[in-house]
């Protein structure tokens, strides 16, 4: 779908707003988690704030939606955008709200030409780090039978389940933790398989710069034989053609300079007349 100038314009200029909206979520989201005994007004703040940061991605939603020419197709193409928005009015849990809002700030961050796939794939790990870590902590705490409790250990936890090592010595025990865990099981595995394909094709894309400069080399230097080849036989014949009479003068069997040529007998006169006979002889 061909998107208009204007819409192009509002993503641009809305990028870095939306941005500082989605830090913000993250530190409202990790308070109170992180210091469950804050004062309520922290948590009221917190939660207000929340709400607020998903306000504004569901009206970029709706302000991206209402610039755009197919609106039907926009709608098709960005159906995960409009599950992010609409997924917190389900039901008001903050988990709810995680989980949209880092969906929208991912579609964001994808669309942003400026922003490489190494950028996007480094923070899209530290961030799932991070808010598996605090969700889980926030599910698995106040368990009768779990045994996360510190950040330590949500930490600990979220990073062997991402790199799909599974340790086992930290495991959630309720059933939203392994909804939890599953959401970042396959997020590991997913981020792990666009790590893998990007470095095969660095190496793919260093292999073929490699073969096209070898390439090169092997033509040029077939060029300079054949240049080399066809020197050699312009003096091959340009000295069959000088060799034939080179050193004589055609006709007369002299050197060029005047002098008789070798063995011709030149220098021995034509005629000696005989001697006198002596007198009275």
């Amino acid at each position: 779908m061909k998107q208009t100038s204007r819409q192009l314009r509002w993503e641009r200029r809305s990028q870095t707003p939306l941005l500082v909206l989605a830090i913000a979520f993250a530190v409202a989201y990790a308070v109170p988690i992180v210091v469950p005994d804050a004062d309520q007004r922290v948590h009221r703040a917190c939660t207000l704030t929340e709400w607020v940061v998903w306000g504004a991605f569901a009206a970029d939603y709706l302000m991206r939606l209402g610039l755009s020419t197919a609106k039907k197709a926009f709608v098709r193409t960005h159906w995960l955008d409009l599950v992010a928005v609409l997924l917190p009015m389900l039901q008001p849990l903050r988990l709810l709200r995680l989980v949209s809002t880092l969906l929208l700030v991912g579609r964001r961050a994808r669309m942003a030409p400026q922003i490489r796939l190494t950028t996007y794939v480094a923070g899209a790990v530290v961030g799932l780090l991070m808010f598996g870590s605090l969700a889980v902590l926030s599910v698995e705490r106040d368990a009768p039978d779990g045994n996360i409790k510190n950040l330590g250990d949500a930490v600990w936890w979220s990073f062997t389940t991402m790199t799909t090592v599974g340790y086992g010595d930290h495991s959630p025990t309720t059933g939203l933790g392994r909804v939890l865990a599953v959401g970042l099981m396959l997020s590991g595995i997913a981020l792990l398989g666009v790590v893998t394909a990007n470095i095969a094709a660095w190496f793919i894309s260093r292999f073929e710069r490699d073969d096209r400069v070898e390439r090169a080399q092997t033509a040029a230097i077939s060029e300079l034989a054949a240049e080399v080849r066809a020197l050699r036989a312009e003096i091959g014949r340009l000295g069959g053609a000088a060799a034939p009479g080179a050193g004589t003068i055609p006709g007369t069997g002299a050197a060029p300079g005047g002098g008789a040529a070798p063995g011709t007998g030149a220098d021995v006169p034509a005629h000696v007349p005989e001697a006198a006979p002596a007198a009275g002889g």
